[in-house]
């Protein structure tokens, strides 16, 4: 007896460091812990088992485009729910609504909530639901855009009309909240406030629009507001962004009415370029490359931005067109030895260089296969030296990139797109990577998928 009990004492202890030494890194925010898209953990599979990986847990959850984060054994994601029929919402135009369905307006009743699962098994642990109408337009009003981003004890919401929460992480006690209508007069976007707010030191940076206050820092304890900055008609979707250069640590806010620079300690302008995003729709973040910032968005829009030596100063590098730069829509760019990978508009993959714009390569394969496809979308994800790529089709590809071509190594379907948009149907929340899984949603439910080699 005595030898069965020293056997599984020593198992226990043996499976104890095991589990310590492989947990894999957490994915607290948008884009990651480092906010870069860089998946960092090791022993991932190579290529898909021929059926696929294992799925984990399934939970049924509500519609948004909110993407998961993953903090101490716990994801959060945000969704809605007791959603009318947005063609029976009433319409918010004085007089005829615009004939472009992507402009119209509607008074849409329900709520929005903040989900707490458990990493393990997907149960729903703690959640919050708040009474949120929505006034932006009508086609894309699901659900909240943002994906949470947590900051040890607690986990920052920001929903789609402009409710800011702060609540405790393990119990989903509100701790704070803030109301950007009413605290700034803030007129919703035509697609909803989506900037995934940064937290910094002691405070939490958010997007927010109008004069004088596009930008605001709050102290990330209390909410209290610690300083504001710029202004824009538009506040855009683009996140804020923190990087160190040229020996200046600097706060890069695109919005409606340009690229801006300030010190993210006080809000204090650096420098100012003026790129602008085509109806305001900066959505990936500008992407640092030595001493140079490479942004996309709708319609075409590229440009590389260089700073100067000073740090406090910048200028416009090169603007793209047709035939320059990279229009990518709703993904942010990865850059890797001086070369721009990124899904361009309807759903051309491509490969640019940074220093000029020029195009060395473009492919439909990751996204739509062989032809255009109406707001085609692939986010791309660098694991050491390949690829990860999520199109907008539900499918998860494992890929090399290379100024030579595209060069696919695997694929596999992780979970059915739900949101009917220009004639396909797709999905457009950005998955989590942590722990050696994948978490990904539709408008119907979120999944975990493990992706370790050992499956």
């Amino acid at each position: 007896m005595k030898t069965i009990q020293t056997f599984f004492l020593a198992f226990s202890i043996y499976a104890y460091f095991l589990c310590s030494c492989t947990r894999g890194e957490d994915w607290t925010q948008w884009l990651g812990n480092a906010r870069d898209g860089v998946w960092r953990e090791s022993n991932i599979l190579t290529t898909f088992p021929e059926n696929g990986p294992k799925l984990l847990w399934k939970s049924s959850i509500g519609s948004g485009y909110s993407g998961p984060s993953v903090s101490k054994g716990k994801v959060y994601v945000m969704d809605r729910i007791e959603s009318a029929d947005p063609k029976t919402a009433k319409d918010l135009h004085d007089g005829n609504p615009p004939k472009n369905y992507n402009f119209v307006r509607k008074l849409i009743p329900g709520k929005e909530r903040m989900l707490c699962l458990d990493e393990k098994t997907g149960d729903i642990l703690w959640s919050h639901e708040w009474d949120c109408p929505y006034t932006s337009v009508a086609a894309y009003a699901i659900g909240p855009r943002v994906t949470p981003t947590v900051d040890g004890s607690r986990v920052y919401a920001l929903g789609a009309e402009g409710h800011f929460y702060c609540f405790d992480s393990q119990n989903g006690k509100v701790i704070w909240s803030r109301d950007f209508k009413e605290d700034y007069d803030l007129v919703i976007p035509e697609w909803g406030t989506a900037a995934h707010p940064l937290v910094d030191g002691d405070n939490i940076i958010s997007i927010v629009g109008g004069q004088n206050t596009t930008v605001v820092a709050f102290n990330k304890f209390t909410g209290k507001e610690v300083w504001r900055a710029l202004s824009s008609k538009q506040p855009g979707y683009c996140p804020p962004i923190i990087y160190t250069i040229n020996g200046v640590r600097q706060l890069i806010i695109w919005h409606g009415e340009g690229l801006e620079s300030v010190d993210p300690k006080t809000g204090e302008l650096f420098w100012s370029v003026p790129v602008i995003p085509t109806y305001g729709m900066s959505i990936g973040h500008p992407v640092l490359h030595g001493n140079k910032l490479y942004m996309m968005a709708w319609a075409r829009v590229s440009a590389c931005v260089e700073v100067a030596d000073s740090g406090k100063a910048a200028k416009l590098a090169w603007e793209g067109d047709t035939n320059i730069g990279i229009g990518g829509v709703f993904c942010t760019a990865v850059i890797q030895d001086g070369f721009i990978y990124a899904c361009g508009i309807s759903g051309r993959y491509t490969c640019a260089k940074l220093e000029n714009g020029s195009k060395l390569w473009t492919t439909y394969k990751p996204a739509t296969g062989a032809r255009p496809g109406a707001w085609g979308n692939v986010f791309t994800i660098k694991h050491e030296d390949r690829y990860f790529l999520a199109n907008d089709l539900g499918e998860l590809i494992i890929a090399n990139l290379s100024p030579e071509g595209y060069d696919e190594v695997s694929r596999t379907k992780l979970i059915e797109p739900t949101h009917w948009v220009a004639g396909r149907t797709l999905v457009w929340s950005h998955p989590a990577f942590a722990n050696r899984c994948i978490y990904l949603r539709n408008d119907k439910e979120i999944r975990c998928y493990y992706l370790g080699e050992d499956q």
